[in-house]
């Protein structure tokens, strides 16, 4: 081998023996996907419902255990979902860090997503599959010159909210990309991996900060439908009780010191 494939096979044999131990350290096992369909949320537990079409974007502010539902009820639509802290819209979310402090691309059930401070921003407590892409981002006008004639795109969406709440496009940080099961091969390159999507897939996303949140419907780049037509999807705002021993809070050491971050921050 050359001196550059060795160092590749160091730097991945160091990678895998630290990502061993951090999977060893779990406290908790995490467990598989959500049913579907999803339990009802009690009418006394739902705060806002909406639907977004095919296209377009939605933003919401979310308190601090609050709840998003966001589900695939009129058939399949990828949804692009940004954030931003309430309190300081320059911690945003951070797609790297949490796929790196939790040794996984897999965005699944038990799940939490970090903020670029090390805090928890989102637990994922239910969801239907792990088909989800937090590594490429959502939709361009470029990524949307496959389609024939004028559609809309993620990145022009997200402006656009950017614009509403007194931001600028420079303030987009990273983007989830919801029901779009990308994963990454072998060789490094990005793959729709389909056999991931269940129909009629759903998450329920809790808020562990005040938030401002952003979606878009849209598809992803790598959809491997011809035609652009992404469904409407529902969205729905609850908030329920928090167990004191929630999975997400306790299920991994990585979570663990993320929710000890968002507490001493809040002191």
């Amino acid at each position: 081998m050359s001196r550059t494939e060795q160092q590749i096979a160091a730097d991945r044999a160091r990678y895998e023996e630290h990502q061993r131990k951090g999977l060893e350290n779990a406290p908790r096992a995490l467990p598989g996907p959500s049913a579907i369909p999803p339990a009802p949320i009690a009418e006394n537990a739902v705060i806002h419902r909406e639907t977004v079409p095919g296209g377009w974007y939605w933003w919401s502010r979310l308190r601090a255990g609050e709840s998003l539902r966001i589900a695939q009820d009129a058939g399949a639509s990828a949804v692009a979902l940004t954030a931003w802290s309430l309190a300081d819209a320059s911690e945003r979310l951070n797609l790297p860090d949490t796929i790196k402090v939790q040794w996984t691309t897999a965005i699944e059930r038990g799940r939490v997503l970090f903020s670029d401070m090390g805090r928890v921003m989102f637990s994922i407590t239910e969801a239907g599959s792990s088909g989800h892409d937090g590594l490429m981002g959502g939709s361009t006008a470029a990524s949307n010159a496959r389609y024939p004639g004028e559609t809309r795109n993620t990145r022009d969406n997200l402006v656009l909210v950017a614009g509403k709440l007194g931001l600028d496009r420079r303030d987009i940080g990273s983007v989830l990309t919801l029901f779009a099961p990308v994963r990454v091969s072998e060789s490094g390159d990005f793959g729709w991996q389909g056999d991931l999507q269940r129909p009629g897939d759903f998450i329920d996303l809790r808020a562990e900060m005040d938030l401002t949140i952003a979606l878009s419907n849209c598809p992803h780049p790598l959809d491997p439908n011809p035609e652009y037509a992404p469904q409407p999807v529902s969205v729905t705002r609850f908030r329920l009780p928090v167990a004191a021993d929630d999975l997400c809070r306790t299920a991994t050491a990585e979570a663990v010191r993320g929710f000890a971050n968002n507490a001493l921050q809040i002191a």
